[in-house]
């Protein structure tokens, strides 16, 4: 498996990759709403109950993870029209992950060209360039949000996976020693592996009241030291997302809460154990825990096993900058 660290490296060397591809295809415009999955205007009572409200002086730009993962599909991206992934993006991605940052800000989520999960694997095959075209939209998509809907208000980026891919690159191009710094409440990339020496001056925070830097983790199973775990996650930076900091054991009682497929929260679900680069978890105890069983790795629940220990942290971290603005 191609390591992560190997994906930014040739981003990097290649900085006209993206645009050289882009000129090839059509430019998504973002003035249309239609391109955008979620704005602040749209309600989600019908996803999940939440009890405080939105802090309107901050905004969440969220970025969702990998969808087009069939094998048996062999299109490099994600037309922007797909009806199958839009549908998927609003049934998953908004009930699941970026349900937990609707308090914490205004939300804004760009559907994009997403690249297929082989071009991870294959970079010189064809992937690179799709994972180009991604970012090309997502830099676009900011760009627009940017200079129509920001208005100098904070600024949470989120994501996960492949979306913390695009995140990355968006943080190196327009925050890190850049101006828009001081805008940065906090960014959440977890679900890939973060280099703890990434961006210049982006830190990886380590309080939970922290602002201006990136948190990450990786959620594995106790049985971690797999292939996959050496090549990802050894050696990249890691909290943990109960404590928000790097603390070893935690208990399961710190737990505050997972969303499962059924809407409900499970609280004081599992331990944690954070180890070199990731955290591994004991199985959830909740109703449907043999399910968990069968799962090869925790990835897929970076976000919504720990959802309300997000929802509040980023609740957090948007008071405390609004708080830093005011008593500078």
């Amino acid at each position: 498996m191609i390591k992560y660290l190997s994906l930014l490296l040739v981003l990097a060397t290649n900085p006209n990759g993206w645009e050289l591809f882009a000129q090839q295809n059509q430019t998504i415009d973002y003035s249309e709403e239609s391109n955008w999955a979620v704005l602040p205007t749209d309600t989600f009572d019908h996803f999940i109950s939440v009890d405080t409200g939105i802090n309107t002086a901050v905004d969440v730009f969220f970025v969702y993870p990998t969808l087009l993962t069939s094998k048996k599909d062999d299109r490099w991206n994600y037309p922007i029209g797909d009806e199958q992934h839009r549908a998927t993006v609003m049934k998953t991605i908004v009930k699941y992950q970026a349900s937990a940052f609707l308090n914490a800000g205004n939300m804004y989520m760009p559907y994009y060209r997403q690249a297929h999960i082989r071009s991870y694997h294959h970079l010189e095959g064809g992937g690179r360039d799709a994972l180009y075209f991604a970012y090309e939209d997502i830099k676009a998509a900011f760009q627009y949000y940017l200079e129509h809907y920001n208005q100098g208000k904070g600024i949470i980026l989120a994501g996960h996976s492949q979306g913390s891919t695009q995140l990355t690159l968006l943080i190196k191009e327009f925050f890190d020693g850049k101006n828009l710094r001081e805008q940065l409440v906090a960014a959440f990339i977890p679900g890939i592996g973060i280099e703890s020496n990434q961006f210049q001056n982006i830190p990886l925070m380590n309080d939970s009241a922290q602002t201006g830097g990136f948190v990450s983790w990786n959620t594995l199973k106790r049985r971690y030291k797999t292939r996959d775990y050496k090549s990802w996650y050894k050696g990249r930076s890691c909290i943990n997302p109960i404590t928000w900091n790097g603390d070893g054991q935690i208990k399961r009682e710190l737990h505050k809460g997972f969303l499962y497929s059924n809407g409900k929260i499970y609280r004081k679900s599992f331990k944690t154990n954070t180890v070199d680069g990731a955290i591994w978890i004991t199985i959830p105890r909740f109703p449907f825990r043999l399910r968990a069983l069968f799962l090869p790795n925790y990835h897929i629940g970076d976000i919504n096993l720990f959802w309300e220990d997000i929802r509040q942290n980023a609740v957090l971290r948007s008071e405390e900058f609004c708080k830093n603005l005011d008593h500078p």
